[in-house]
């Protein structure tokens, strides 16, 4: 018995120092995987990516229990676009992303195109109990035997539902709620919202060069109410989203309808843009002249928002895909393709008679600053190159211009590493514009259209000073301009980091009233 008893005791030890010595090599694994992990050349510390493979648009976003919910296009299988699945990801700030298993997978009706979520809070579906509200997600099926057919009705327009929060989803058996009767090739990307007058969901689509509304009392039955289009207008649109906004410092209310545009965006390629006006239950009547542009850059594309955020919080917001359909597939990263951008809010400003749509960086995104680095007044005739506790490739840069006292004809900041590859970012107050200057970002050309043109974004010099914020990461450039008066989005690919940062200056002196450099922490370690 004694002798059993010693065994026993062995044993244990043994198996307690077994264990112990798993837990060691699992937590060294685990530190060697934290090491690594999102350390690919180009691949953002501060932005969402996938672990691995192909991503674009972002879908289904929608708030529930503490959980900012992000889907997006995915394809597991390739870094190159394929047969879309929605991949999954959520947030409790908008700014630390936890990746979660594929939330819908292809089926029999065809692979899984962009869309929204709602939360049914009321079950006007049926489909979940007053305890347990349904997520219900609107996407669209896309056919590719039909496609190849050539029927032109292979994208209509199905529902999903959800009763855990958005983590499992059951596809509906009536699907699809929407079919394609008028067989219109691109018929897709379905976002639903809330009318409150009417007491009805209204669900907007693209269809090809337009945008059509339908309403539902439960989210299943829908009818068609009208069309928005542009007058001779023959671009392809995508994404849509519609939402009311209450105009900032008033109690106005306007309705805003976002559209992003597959070619003709203001510097080539994709973008994304908005329309400011009236919606009674059946139809969108644009108060704005002229279609107007989120972001100026070629980089924030299929922007759409949150649905469900709280009243008390009261903002709208939402996220793009950072990227142009010009060369996304072919852009040089290896593991994984494709960003999103930082999570923005929007806002509404009244100017004259006129209505615009303020883009800027999500105040939670602030958490990320780490060490300060601040700059005394500075007169600059030609250049300075800022130094301080930061890595100039992941690090934000807010920079205030006299102008009044300002009399270089250009000045600007140049992002630059010791092999000749540089970014630029200028400002011309004779011609009225910024001009974003990637040409020279890497010395392999991988795309013709990447590297063809300097890009401009129009910037208004009629006032005291210019405020300029600059958030740049590894392969890219979010810039705000006066608060999101202008947004511009732009990624590179460097050969190796840019180490220096230059403010500069042609043909007299800009005078900087204020700079400030914070380095930022990453969101995967």
């Amino acid at each position: 018995m004694k002798h059993y008893v010693k065994l026993n005791l062995y044993l244990s030890i043994l198996v307690l120092a077994l264990v112990f010595l798993g837990c060691k090599d699992e937590q060294a694994s685990k530190d060697t995987r934290s090491s690594e992990y999102y350390s690919e050349n180009h691949r953002p510390q501060f932005h969402f990516t996938p672990e691995a493979n192909w991503m674009n648009d972002p879908n289904g976003m929608f708030y529930y229990d503490g959980k900012y919910h992000l889907f997006y296009q995915y394809y597991p299988d390739s870094t190159v676009w394929g047969p879309m699945h929605w991949g999954h990801a959520e947030s409790g700030n908008l700014v630390h992303w936890e990746h979660l298993p594929i939330g819908l997978y292809p089926d029999s009706i065809g692979c899984i195109f962009s869309g929204g979520a709602i939360v049914d809070t009321d079950n006007t579906s049926k489909l979940g109990t007053a305890n347990k509200p349904p997520i219900i997600a609107t996407f669209t099926h896309h056919d590719f035997v039909g496609e190849k057919a050539k029927s032109n009705d292979f994208q209509k327009q199905s529902i999903a539902y959800s009763l855990d929060g958005g983590y499992e989803w059951t596809k509906y058996k009536g699907n699809p709620v929407i079919p394609n009767r008028e067989k219109i090739k691109d018929f897709r990307d379905p976002k639903v919202v809330w009318h409150a007058d009417s007491q009805k969901w209204i669900l907007v689509l693209a269809a090809y060069d337009r945008v059509k509304f339908y309403s539902s009392t439960n989210l299943i039955d829908w009818q068609f109410l009208s069309d928005y289009a542009i007058a001779g207008d023959n671009r392809l649109w995508e994404c849509p989203d519609l939402f009311p906004m209450r105009v900032e410092g008033s109690d106005e209310t306007k309705w805003v309808l976002i559209v992003s545009i597959q070619k003709e965006a203001p510097n080539g390629g994709t973008g994304t843009s908005y329309f400011v006006g009236e919606f009674d239950g059946k139809q969108f009547i644009c108060d704005i002249k002229d279609q107007k542009w989120l972001d100026y850059g070629t980089d924030n594309y299929a922007f759409v928002t949150w649905n469900n955020v709280p009243k008390e919080d009261g903002r709208i917001l939402g996220i793009g895909w950072m990227s142009n359909w010009q060369y996304a597939q072919i852009v040089p990263t290896e593991k994984w393709r494709s960003t999103m951008t930082l999570a923005r809010e929007l806002q509404l400003i009244k100017k004259d008679l006129n209505y615009e749509l303020y883009s800027s960086p999500v105040k939670e995104f602030t958490a990320l600053r780490d060490k300060t680095t601040s700059f005394n007044q500075m007169h600059i005739s030609e250049e300075q190159i800022l130094e301080g506790a930061f890595d100039p490739c992941q690090s934000e840069y807010l920079i205030t211009v006299n102008l009044k006292e300002t009399t270089a004809e250009s000045f600007g900041v140049k992002f630059q590493n010791d092999i000749g590859e540089y970014f630029t970012i200028d400002f011309k107050s004779k011609e009225g514009k910024m001009y974003v200057d990637r040409r020279h970002s890497s010395k392999t050309k991988f795309n013709a259209d990447f590297y063809k043109n300097i890009h401009t974004a129009p910037i208004n010099f009629n006032k005291e000073q210019l405020d300029i914020r600059i958030i740049m990461d590894a392969s890219s450039a979010e810039i705000f301009i006066d608060n999101g008066a202008v947004s511009f989005t732009s990624i590179f690919f460097p050969s190796k980091a840019f180490d220096t940062v230059r403010l500069m200056a042609e043909n007299g002196t800009v005078h900087v009233v204020d700079a400030k450099t914070y380095s930022l922490k990453g969101i995967w370690n």
